[in-house]
């Protein structure tokens, strides 16, 4: 599902698209995400796109369980923080490591009709396709805001320099092979004055904390199992939380990586949280 025509007025392709040739960087020990088995940056970011193929038909249903709906508030909470630049009807989005879309649809809910249409992207094609059944413009009523899904890796967007305003990643930023290079990526294709947001989980503190840090490392993967027939990959889930940078780290992170007024806002006593961050006004 490789698919761009109707990015049309709001951002041209350029550079390497998903499944390009491995560079010198991605032979490189991973950085980011590093699911079992993986030795490089390469074989990190293959074995997740495997995962996330494997368990795409029961994602929704997992999120929704494993969380007790509380991601659909996430998700909610995420979006209206960007509603002042969604209400614009020019402005350029990417929504990526989309998933199954549910990101997009609450950053669509919040678009005006004939809004130029938000970009969803994600390497992992099933993934994929089972959002575009959610945010396209042939799943949405006539008329109503909707995504063009777009298979595309994170760390090497389809995007030319300085074309977005607004890039969203929801639960997917963790996943990548390589973090700082991410967040270059995205400081990349983000005009001046234009605005990040990563929503992420993260590690709370105290009692809540070590209750939650139980659920999270034995029994989440049981559940896991039981519904989509494999622990794998919600044990992976623990473990790369466990491996994500803490707040001041990823913070520090985006700074490095040439963003300001960088910010995390702890959402449900710090089981998630959204990162936000602007790129300077004049930068080149």
């Amino acid at each position: 599902m490789k698919t761009g025509a109707a990015f049309g007025r709001s951002i041209k392709f350029a550079g390497k698209p998903a499944g390009h040739c491995v560079t010198e960087q991605e032979k490189n020990p991973a950085t980011g995400a590093k699911p079992t088995g993986a030795v490089d940056e390469a074989s990190a970011a293959r074995a997740v796109e495997q995962m996330f193929n494997s368990i795409a038909p029961k994602y929704d249903l997992l999120n929704h369980v494993l969380s007790a709906n509380v991601d659909r508030l996430w998700w909610w909470r995420a979006a209206r923080r960007f509603d002042a630049l969604l209400k614009q009807p020019d402005a350029a989005i990417l929504d990526i490591c989309c998933g199954t879309g549910d990101m997009t649809m609450a950053l669509l809910k919040r678009r005006p009709r004939g809004a130029r249409p938000i970009v969803a992207g994600d390497f992992a094609r099933a993934m994929l396709e089972r959002g575009a059944q959610k945010f396209s413009k042939e799943a949405r009523p006539e008329g109503a805001p909707y995504a063009v899904p777009v298979e595309a890796d994170a760390l090497h967007l389809p995007t030319e320099t300085a074309s977005l305003d607004l890039v969203v990643s929801a639960f997917g930023f963790r996943n990548l092979a390589n973090y700082a290079a991410g967040l270059a990526e995205f400081r990349r294709v983000l005009r001046p004055g234009a605005q990040l947001g990563i929503l992420e989980f993260s590690e709370p503190g105290g009692l809540l904390g070590k209750a939650y840090a139980f659920y999270f490392r034995h029994v989440l993967p049981k559940i896991g199992r039981a519904i989509c027939g494999s622990e794998g990959p919600y044990s992976y889930l623990p473990a790369s939380v466990g491996r994500f940078p803490a707040p001041p780290e990823m913070l520090a992170l985006m700074r490095a990586a040439g963003f300001t007024d960088c910010a995390w806002k702890p959402y449900t006593f710090g089981i998630a949280g959204l990162y936000t961050a602007r790129v300077p006004l004049g930068s080149a």
